[in-house]
């Protein structure tokens, strides 16, 4: 190490702190990346598969802004899958299965290669604060300090530390100090940023055990290949999927593991009172399963691989805290598993992490100027709502220290969007996991579109490049192509009249516009393209995306009365985000306010009314009072 100068140091290299690191590294900040072990940068400390219902969504975005994990999972991939297929394109999900060893390799070697990024291994125990700048209001961050007694300035930290900060593991009754399995916690952060007014509070999560593939009888268990698809998570058409595809197994659970998990429950952490913290409600244990359902008989796992050269599968659905004895006789009576050997036991983990509310949406704390949440320190949960939070402290710790334009995404705009807004204006009560049901414009928000929401930001802003801007501009003007010859071509001809007798409709329905035609539920694009040369002519001349090009067309089309519709209703949230409230407002002088949203109101000072409208306690007849005010 031959600085101890740099502009950004982050701290901690799991998925927030990889995204972090890389974007303001290649923004142009000379950034540090300070871990704890070198090898396990990028680790997937749960399941080895990145996406899901909305979660894939996130990914999709991260690398519409030039981000780095869609392009990580893509060249790790060993099984792909677009879920909710069956349903309407909002939402459309996809999900890939990550050999854990390629991914933590792909991040890697990303990083040390990254211009302006170096990175050192040790442990940050306490924050560099100048408790005497910004006027004596607001303390600054300039550095660290590691557990080797290193201190390293800068003009901006982010703290990612995930699950290591006072972390605790149970397996039974058994506790061990530690951040993950054989990693030691984090000490000494938590009780100095307590000491600067941060409220800390603790959380906990599990894992499953890990079992030996050689002792799995998958002959027994429904096997769930992939999909046949060249579709991947990264818009940049030279990522490929490059690795074997592998499948995954589903099996269940019977009355007599539940009655081997029931015999267990007084040794489990859960429920003899060892735990007090909150865990997520929507990815129970399955100690909680067979308590909180239980007139279920079965309960649904899947075996899914660690990777192409891995001999360990990863039993999702099983998540325990119990003794090891119990999980082993309990998974011992499972179909294809009566003979399972267990690699290691599943464990719960508590850690502290911090009121979100104490952040801007830039995710800079209220309390220390140039400091940054992101990850599981906010209370979230998931490898993607972590990297989704990344990616934005690093863009905004860039520009703060260079004096350039904070990015905030709005809640029409992306899914990282509604998940730092519901941080910051809500706060947490459980481990926080994005669903497309948090989304109110979950039209607008789809998973083929990212690029079109973000990319134009992200370019404005340094990170998108130049590559990625031109391919975003040669898809927009390829479906302008499709789109303006459905609008202007008649289809009142006899192969339109065929077609449509095919599908179900009278020939003589056949009048209107091609864009009208395809609006109808059976007609699809290629439908129309496969009697259409003219039409033929213009895919053959597209880019290299016809595929991605024809679904977007096609679902602007067929959808164009709902988006609509949410950009409507998106456009009056923006018009109540463009009224400001100011700094000094006296809430608690207002009478006509109700008494939880003067509280509430004064607690967080919201910094516009839209962001006032969606503080929980703050109702329509208070934001009706603050508009009369605002002379509105």
């Amino acid at each position: 190490m031959a600085d101890f100068e740099y502009d950004i140091i982050v701290v901690g290299a799991g998925h927030a702190g990889c995204e972090a690191a890389s974007a303001a590294a290649r923004l142009g900040s000379r950034t540090l990346l300070v871990t704890m072990d070198m090898n396990t940068i990028g680790q997937m400390s749960c399941n080895p598969a990145v996406g899901g219902i909305a979660k894939g969504q996130i990914v999709r975005e991260i690398d519409a802004l030039g981000g780095q994990m869609g392009i990580v999972t893509d060249h790790s991939a060993i099984q792909f899958r677009m879920l909710n297929k069956s349903k309407g394109p909002a939402m459309w999900s996809p999900r890939s299965q990550s050999d854990r060893k390629q991914f933590i390799r792909q991040w890697i070697d990303r990083l040390t290669t990254t211009d302006n990024l170096s990175i050192w291994q040790d442990e940050v125990v306490r924050l560099l604060i100048d408790n005497q700048a910004d006027n004596a209001t607001r303390p600054i961050v300039t550095g660290v300090e590691t557990r080797l007694g290193v201190q390293f300035r800068a003009r901006a930290v982010i703290l990612t530390n995930g699950t290591f900060l006072s972390g605790l593991l149970h397996f039974g009754r058994t506790q061990i100090a530690g951040g993950r399995i054989a990693e030691k916690a984090s000490v000494g952060l938590t009780e100095q940023l307590v000491s600067l007014g941060f409220a800390a509070h603790r959380m906990k999560t599990g894992t499953p055990a890990r079992l030996d593939k050689r002792s799995i009888d998958f002959s027994a268990m429904q096997e769930q290949p992939g999909d046949v698809t060249e579709e991947k998570f990264s818009y940049l058409p030279s990522v490929r999927r490059e690795l074997k595809q592998m499948s995954c197994y589903i099996t269940y659970t019977n009355p007599e593991t539940h009655e081997i998990l029931r015999r267990g429950l007084p040794d489990s952490p859960l429920y003899n009172g060892q735990i007090q913290s909150i865990g997520p409600r929507y990815c129970p244990s399955i100690e909680t399963k067979i308590i909180t359902f239980a007139d279920k008989d079965q309960h649904q796992l899947f075996l899914e691989p660690e990777g192409v050269d891995s001999g360990e599968y990863y039993v999702n659905g099983f998540s325990s805290s119990m003794p090891w004895q119990i999980q082993l006789e309990a998974l011992h009576s499972v179909r294809g598993l009566e003979h399972c050997v267990m690699f290691r036991p599943g464990y719960a983990i508590e850690y502290d992490y911090f009121d979100p509310t104490q952040l801007h949406q830039t995710l800079e704390t209220k309390l220390v100027r140039n400091l940054f949440f992101a990850g599981q320190i906010n209370g979230t949960t998931g490898y993607e709502e972590a990297a989704g939070q990344g990616i934005v402290a690093g863009i905004n710790a860039h520009q703060a220290i260079h004096g350039g334009k904070p990015l905030v995404l709005s809640r029409d705009e992306s899914y990282i969007g509604v998940l730092i807004d519901d941080l910051t204006h809500k706060g947490v009560d459980e481990p926080y996991r994005m669903f497309t049901s948090r989304a109110e414009y979950r039209i607008l928000l789809r998973q083929d579109n990212a690029d079109e929401r973000l990319t134009p930001l992200s370019y404005e802003v340094g990170l998108a490049d130049s590559e990625r801007y031109r391919l975003y501009q040669s898809k927009q003007e390829a479906k302008q192509r499709l789109t303006d010859h459905l609008q202007s071509t008649s289809c009142a001809t006899p192969a339109y009249r065929a077609l449509l007798e095919q599908q179900g409709y009278a020939a003589s329905s056949a009048h209107g516009s091609l864009q009208e035609m395809l609006m109808r539920p059976n007609i699809s694009l290629r439908d129309i393209i496969a009697v259409d040369s003219a039409l033929q002519q213009i895919v053959a001349s597209l880019p290299d995306r016809h595929d991605e090009i024809i679904d977007s067309v096609e679902i602007d089309t067929k959808y164009s009365g709902y988006i609509a519709r949410e950009r409507m209703a998106a456009d009056k949230l923006h018009r109540l985000d463009a009224i400001r409230i100011p700094a000094d407002f006296r809430y608690n002088e207002l009478q006509s306010l109700s008494t939880e949203a003067r509280q509430k109101l004064t607690a967080l000072q919201p910094k516009t009314i839209g962001d006032a409208s969606r503080i929980p306690g703050v109702s329509p007849n208070d934001i009706s009072v603050l508009l009369v005010l605002m002379g509105r």
